[in-house]
């Protein structure tokens, strides 16, 4: 067992931006001054990429985690409320359809209700299965959920996140971790010092002379890996044969006339673009693969389609899609773009980050980082994170488009054959197969599966216990619960112009 002696002193943070600031505020929260200093080292010479502005609803436990207010959180950080995505011209050119946070309203006798809508479907019944989702409708509406405003029977089977300046939220994060401790030291790093007998790193060099000693490193140096893979080689997964996109490009435009709940994806030639509104602005950015389109095609299309005015000139990023072959390597654990990169198609950059830190409170070491931790850390990590990408990759795979290049491909392509099983599985008789580590559940599954035209041949014959116009009546009044809620609940605008509304 390990003595008092052995614990953890000190800890430091290498990078700040939104993964360096959300683990030093946790670690602030959790391990405190107990544990020795914690320290955030960042660079001012160097930029963060901040384009990370759409989340999913586990970022709420993280804050409730940190106490932090919802309200003034929206405020500071120019947030909106976010019910799902909105995805355009992924299946097919004009196609589009709605991927809701929570469930499609619930079921009975352990049929699923999707099930019970394959039937009817196949009997010619018209109805959209988003009819059956409160996030879906609401949002289709311009409302958002309030706790007063849902019915009991729908409480269940809504979820919400946020939009959120990533910036701002950074900043917000660094105040709060500061207030409790944490020491931010506004240096560059020039040299990493590694123990000779064990290949540990020792202390990291300032560019003012001065070493920063620690028994626990944290990485958050974005794609660089200025620790996990330029001082310890601990090498990459390259993943670009399932995910071909490699670049972007961002740029900020002025916010539109009507507050959107919710983030739009939108298939382009060449890749995809987001669009996530936030009080003071909308974020936009174009992933795109440069095999297929040139940096200044891609600017263009995505100045093209904007919203409103450009509010900065277009940043261009380059990334290669895949992850570090450990997360944790000696007494390193890499969080953020310094882990790896999953373009943000389902908004899971963030969630990553939360989740690494999740990880290491569970498996925090001793000054020994035993490898044994180690190893249980990078085995469930890594599991997350494959089956995140297989849930990235469907969008690109579950396609009939054949008007672009990247289409083609990517219609094609070999699929890791866990997601190539899952969607047997689904074909089949419209079950989803599950895996112990997925970040998302059965609903999330439905909503892409068949939302992008990946219908079952057949439906659970367990449906047919019940008979049709007793299905039809329970649809029918489900629908007719949803949309009432729907109704009732706050337009955006008003929720966020009453509750959390910037100042400025």
């Amino acid at each position: 067992m390990s003595s008092v002696h052995n614990r953890v002193r000190d800890i430091a943070i290498v990078g700040g931006g939104t993964a360096g600031w959300m683990a030093a505020a946790i670690l602030a929260r959790r391990v405190g001054r107990g544990f020795g200093a914690i320290r955030v080292i960042e660079s001012p010479d160097i930029g963060t990429v901040g384009v990370g502005e759409a989340t999913i609803p586990p970022i709420r436990l993280f804050n409730n985690a940190l106490g932090i207010n919802e309200d003034e959180f929206l405020r500071k950080t120019q947030g909106t409320i976010k019910l799902g995505i909105e995805f355009k011209n992924w299946s097919r050119l004009g196609h589009e359809y709605f991927h809701p946070f929570g469930a499609h309203g619930t079921s009975l006798e352990q049929v699923s209700l999707h099930q019970d809508w394959l039937k009817l479907r196949h009997l010619g019944d018209p109805t959209s299965f988003e009819d059956y989702s409160f996030n879906s409708v609401a949002a289709r509406c311009g409302r958002v959920p309030a706790d007063n405003s849902v019915d009991d029977s729908l409480s269940s089977v809504f979820g919400y996140a946020f939009h959120f300046d990533a910036g701002l939220y950074a900043e917000y994060l660094r105040g709060y971790a500061q207030a409790r401790g944490v020491m931010r030291l506004e240096r560059k790093i020039v040299n990493v010092d590694l123990r000779a007998e064990d290949g540990f790193i020792r202390a990291v060099q300032l560019d003012d002379g001065q070493q920063v000693q620690a028994d626990l490193f944290i990485d958050c140096s974005g794609f660089r890996g200025l620790l996990i893979e330029q001082a310890l080689h601990t090498g990459y997964e390259d993943w670009t044969h399932w995910l071909p996109c490699d670049r972007a490009v961002a740029v900020p435009c002025e916010s539109a006339a009507t507050l959107t709940p919710f983030t739009r994806s939108t298939a382009r030639e060449a890749g995809w673009q987001w669009r996530i509104p936030l009080q003071h602005r909308i974020g936009n950015g174009y992933v795109y693969c440069s095999r297929y389109i040139s940096d200044d095609e891609a600017a263009a299309t995505l100045l093209a389609n904007l919203d409103g005015t450009p509010k900065a000139e277009p940043r261009f990023l380059r990334f290669t899609t895949g992850r570090r072959k450990k997360f944790w390597n000696k007494n390193c654990i890499a969080l953020g773009l310094a882990s790896g990169f999953l373009e943000p198609l389902e908004s899971t950059s963030i969630h990553l980050i939360q989740k690494g830190l999740t990880h290491l409170l569970n498996f925090f070491p001793d000054r020994q980082c035993l490898p044994e931790l180690a190893d249980e850390f990078n085995r469930v990590a890594i599991n997350e994170y494959e089956r995140i990408r297989d849930f990235i990759i469907l969008h690109y795979k579950a396609t009939s488009r054949e008007d672009a290049p990247l289409w083609r491909y990517c219609r094609d392509m070999d699929i890791p054959e866990p997601l190539a099983y899952k969607v047997r599985q689904f074909r089949n008789s419209g079950r989803v197969i599950k895996y112990g580590s997925d970040l998302f559940a059965t609903p999330n599954w439905i909503a892409v599966l068949m939302g992008q035209e990946i219908w079952p041949e057949r439906y659970d014959t367990l449906v047919e216990q019940r008979g049709v116009e007793s299905i039809q009546a329970n649809l029918r009044q489900m629908r007719e619960t949803i949309r009432a809620a729907a109704r009732a609940a706050p337009l955006h605008e008003d929720y966020i112009a009453q509750h959390c509304r910037a100042q400025g």
